[in-house]
């Protein structure tokens, strides 16, 4: 029997509802990954309510999961790393350090940054030496990275308004030579009425995915897309066929979630739960 795909996910993680680490563990396992998750808070809930309870992970402590993970031989055994939501600028450290190392015993690591720094509405809601780090220290390891517009123009200083301005953004940021960026949640000038875009930009140039415009802000939707491109590419699919595939099920978890009135996408439709099978099930 093949071993499956492996993935270390450093992100968030809540008690109730479903963001982070509670958002792409579910998924990813259900698609036929196994998953070490490691996470960076953990929070009652998100802050979209009244009372919110949970800490960031002390400094010593987060440090001691990721000595563990690196006693248990992980980076060894991963093929993929992502990592996302970040609250204090000594765990983005750690984490780069954890990232550069685990790089150098396995060359062969795919790691997904996705940067959760903030949005247009709420605006920029980590400190700024947080950003800096992923700037600096996690953006340079990074092989894909999912950042939205308003992250993708806060990191590299360029405005987010036409296709070309995504390209100059991609060469604005301190990237490995190949990395791809997925620009996630476009509305560009020429964007399709009521759609919003994916748009992968690559070193061999651009693909765009439009996908129906949902008008609705929910936790997890970000955390959520990033996993489902790592399971769609675990799987076997192009970059191309997990975004859209990605775009697909985030679509579905979103549209439960507005159907029951929640606040953070839902994992539990039949529809999403049948994309998951069907891609567990393709042969790699």
């Amino acid at each position: 029997m093949q071993t499956p795909p492996f993935v270390i996910s450093i992100q968030s993680q809540v008690v109730f509802g479903h963001v982070g680490n509670s958002a792409a563990l579910f998924p990813l396992c259900a698609a036929g990954l196994e998953v070490a998750a490691i996470p960076t808070v953990v929070f009652s809930n998100t802050p979209d309510y009244p009372s919110l309870r949970g800490r960031a992970l002390p400094e010593d402590f987060f440090a001691d999961l990721l000595l563990g993970a690196m006693e248990r031989g992980l980076p060894e055994r991963a093929d993929y790393i992502v990592t996302g939501y970040i609250g204090s600028a000594a765990i983005a450290h750690m984490a780069a350090d954890f990232i550069a190392k685990a790089r150098e015993i396995n060359p062969r690591l795919v790691y997904l940054c996705d940067p959760v720094i903030g949005d247009a509405k709420p605006g920029r809601y980590v400190p700024e030496a947080v950003v800096a780090v992923i700037r600096d220290e996690l953006l340079p390891l990074a092989d894909l990275t999912t950042p939205n517009p308003f992250e993708l123009s806060l990191l590299s200083g360029q405005k987010i308004a036409r296709l070309e301005d995504l390209a100059l953004a991609r060469a604005g940021l301190n990237l490995r030579p190949g990395a791809r960026v997925i620009a996630t949640g476009c509305v560009l000038e020429d964007s399709p009425e009521g759609c919003l875009e994916s748009v992968v930009i690559t070193p061999e140039g651009v693909s765009r995915h439009p996908a129906p415009h949902l008008p609705l802000a929910l936790s997890g939707t970000g955390d959520l897309f990033a996993a489902l491109i790592i399971a769609g590419l675990g799987r076997g699919r192009s970059l191309s066929e997990a975004v859209v595939f990605a775009q697909k099920l985030t679509g579905v978890a979103m549209g439960e979630a507005a159907a029951l009135g929640r606040q953070e996408v839902m994992l539990s439709n039949a529809e999403f739960l049948a994309g998951l099978a069907e891609l567990a099930a393709i042969r790699r």
